[in-house]
């Protein structure tokens, strides 16, 4: 018994480009190679897409043309109050320049010149007037009605879509671009939105100017009235307040100055005066007379006790002279206190006096002050309401036209220079793509090599697709063209089945497939001709009892079949029909599952009866997996030839059905790649692989 074939378990060193695809191994001449098979395919939809293009630019595009103006913005400092004032001036930042390019694109600018141009009115803009679309007017839906105010937004909004606004780098200058379906109306949106920029900025300057005169002459009339009142009250404290002035301030500190120094010099007496009553008082209490002589330090008193102590004066009449001293001393004591309380009175009121006239003089010198700063306050701000007043009505704007739109010569779009080698690269990049696609996604079979590769055993033969699908004229095909690429190929494949063991070449042959409508009855009939073209003695035995299309290609309807003959019912003479020089014996319906049939002895003893009365033997079994037949008949054969339709039949289904024969212990002798288009072999780009009888 055959073990199965392990190349079907391990794939051998050819893999597929396919494969190789799929596993991320292909190389750049791989590629190339892929690319190159389905350069029919990539010239396709070159064609097609360069075609369409030129179809959507020639006839389906609306032509739209383009009109630019150029506006500049002059970066100055115009005041009205300081340099952030109520008309503030332009700066070149890059905050300035997208603010301007916001405004240019604002819906308010873009509103006044919808309405100065009326574009509400223009179909192009205002959708409301458009026509309805094919699909709604089909379904029968209702035409939304809208407002005059929702038809002015729809405008806006198509007219924002149609305008451009960009920037030089570094510079305060703009472009303004406008594309429509008109060239006229292309440049007059573009002039009139310029000048509406121009013009908007002018009349904010004059609203702005507006704004500030207004608020300056209200600031002025309140001025004026701080003013006056800080005026009045000026007047009103030199009335009220008794000041004798700056002058008359410093000589009353003058004066202060003059008691203060007094008042020192009698503070000084008084203590003095003081103490030497305090000693007179002290020694006259001690009654030491020569002590009260000597702190007394009065002449009189001294002559006095200096006659005392000769005897000549009387002692009493020194204690006296002591008591005089001392009422004298104490007289000019009370005398300074005196004039030191009337001095300290003095300065104390001084004092007060000067700090009154100081505080009034203070305050004067605020009332004056706040009246002056009032008064400057008022004059600046009378001078710059002079200044606006003068402005109103002499505005400029920040921005001037460098150059207007002009009506374009052609359309800016489409163009076919530019859209045609876009179609090119497009159709040949999804040329490029569906190629691959279709690559990673064929599962078929369209080269020998790919077969072999993936079944494991040589391709006997390559038959081409054959001319007459007709299976009644398939006989008159092979008398009439005996050397028809068909009918080399399958000579060829003939002489490959031959040449798999020269010493004992096959007798008994099955041809199968993985499914119906591989062509294996068509081949099995060409070989079994070709085999008698031989000389040799062919019985092609139709084994699909199931479905018995023997009746299709011959004229054998009403004969007894396959299964009447080994059940002995009818001889093997009586049943065979004889056609182009070899026998052939059709399936018959029968109750009996075909399997068990398969598997008797008795069909084994009848195949082994065969095999002495014919050279070769042919069996058409049914597909290997659809029903189990073939693998059955296989045991019963020398070799199984295994059918396989041209990029139609899975790469699974073919190792399945191989994988399927061999574990039953049927030896597969190799395969054949049947109908074969040729045609298709060029459309695939593998033109080199075709089969080449038609050479010869």
């Amino acid at each position: 018994m055959n073990t199965p074939n392990p190349s079907l378990a391990v794939r051998p060193d050819q893999a597929s480009l396919q494969e190789n695809l799929r596993g991320g191994g292909l190389s750049p001449l791989d590629v190339l190679a892929i690319l190159w098979r389905g350069k029919i395919l990539i010239g396709f939809m070159v064609v097609l897409f360069v075609a369409a293009t030129a179809y959507y630019v020639l006839e389906l595009a609306k032509p739209r043309y383009s009109a630019h103006t150029v506006i500049a913005l002059e970066s100055r400092e115009g005041q009205v109050l300081e340099l952030e004032s109520v008309i503030s001036a332009l700066g070149a930042d890059s905050a300035a320049v997208y603010t301007e390019i916001e405004v240019l694109r604002s819906r308010n600018l873009v509103g006044k010149v919808v309405a100065q141009l009326d574009l509400t009115s223009d179909p192009e803009f205002n959708p409301a007037l458009q026509p309805q679309e094919p699909i709604a007017r089909l379904l029968g839906l209702p035409r939304r009605e809208l407002s005059q105010e929702q038809q002015r937004d729809l405008t806006i909004d198509g007219v924002l879509a149609a305008i451009n606004v960009t920037n030089v780098r570094q510079s305060l200058v703009f472009r303004i671009t406008v594309v429509t379906l008109d060239a006229r109306k292309s440049a007059l949106i573009a002039n009139t939105l310029s000048e509406a920029y121009i013009q908007d900025q002018v009349d904010l300057k004059f609203a702005a100017t507006e704004r500030a005169t207004e608020w300056l002459t209200e600031r002025v009339s309140r001025l004026k009235v701080e003013l006056e009142d800080a005026d009045a009250a000026v007047q009103q404290f030199e009335t009220e307040t008794d000041l004798a002035g700056p002058e008359g301030l410093e000589g009353l500190n003058r004066q202060l100055k003059d008691l203060r120094d007094r008042l020192a010099g009698v503070t000084v007496s008084a203590q003095t005066a003081s103490q030497r009553v305090d000693a007179l008082v002290a020694v006259q209490n001690s009654g030491d007379m020569a002590e009260m002589v000597a702190v007394a330090d009065d002449t009189v008193l001294r002559q006095i006790w200096q006659g005392v102590q000769a005897g000549t004066r009387d002692a009493e009449l020194a204690e006296q002279r002591f008591a005089a001293v001392l009422d004298t001393a104490r007289n000019v004591a009370d005398r300074s206190t005196m004039q030191t309380t009337t001095l300290t009175q003095a300065v104390a009121d001084l004092q007060a006096q000067i700090e009154m006239q100081s505080a009034d003089l203070v305050m004067l010198q605020q009332l004056r002050r706040e009246a002056e700063a009032s008064r400057l306050i008022y004059e600046y701000f009378l001078n710059r309401l002079k200044e606006t007043s003068v402005q109103q009505g002499i505005q400029e704007a920040d921005a001037r036209v460098l150059s207007t739109a002009f009506v374009p010569g052609g359309p800016v779009s489409p163009r076919l220079s530019t859209l045609l080698p876009l179609g090119l690269v497009f159709g040949l990049l999804l040329g490029i793509a569906l190629v691959l696609v279709r690559e990673y996604r064929q599962n078929t079979f369209r080269t020998a090599d790919e077969l072999e590769a993936a079944s494991g055993h040589a391709v006997l033969g390559q038959i081409p697709l054959l001319p007459s699908r007709d299976r009644k004229n398939l006989m008159r095909f092979i008398k009439e063209t005996p050397n028809s690429p068909a009918g080399e190929a399958v000579r060829n494949l003939r002489t490959s089945v031959m040449m798999s063991n020269v010493d004992n070449p096959p007798q008994v042959i099955m041809v199968t497939s993985s499914q119906p409508g591989e062509g294996k009855t068509t081949h099995s009939i060409m070989l079994a001709n070709n085999y008698a073209a031989l000389g040799k003695k062919v019985l092609l035995i139709e084994g699909d009892i199931r479905r018995r299309v023997f009746s299709n290609y011959f004229d054998i309807k009403g004969k007894a079949g396959l299964v009447s003959v080994f059940m002995g019912e009818v001889s093997l003479d009586d049943a065979v029909v004889h056609q182009g020089g070899f026998s052939v014996l059709q399936g018959e319906a029968t109750g009996a599952n075909a399997s068990d049939l398969y598997s008797s002895n008795k069909f084994h003893d009848f195949i082994a009866d065969l095999r002495t009365r014919f050279d070769v033997i042919i069996i058409d079994t049914p597909p290997v997996l659809a029903v189990p037949d073939a693998r059955v008949l296989c045991r019963q054969v020398d070799g199984v030839i295994y059918a396989v339709r041209w990029d139609q039949t899975g790469r699974e289904q073919v190792r399945q059905g191989i994988r399927a024969l061999e574990s039953a212990g049927g030896k597969v002798l190799g395969t054949m790649l049947t109908q074969v288009d040729p045609k298709g072999l060029k459309q695939y780009g593998y033109a080199s692989y075709g089969v080449g009888y038609d050479n010869y």
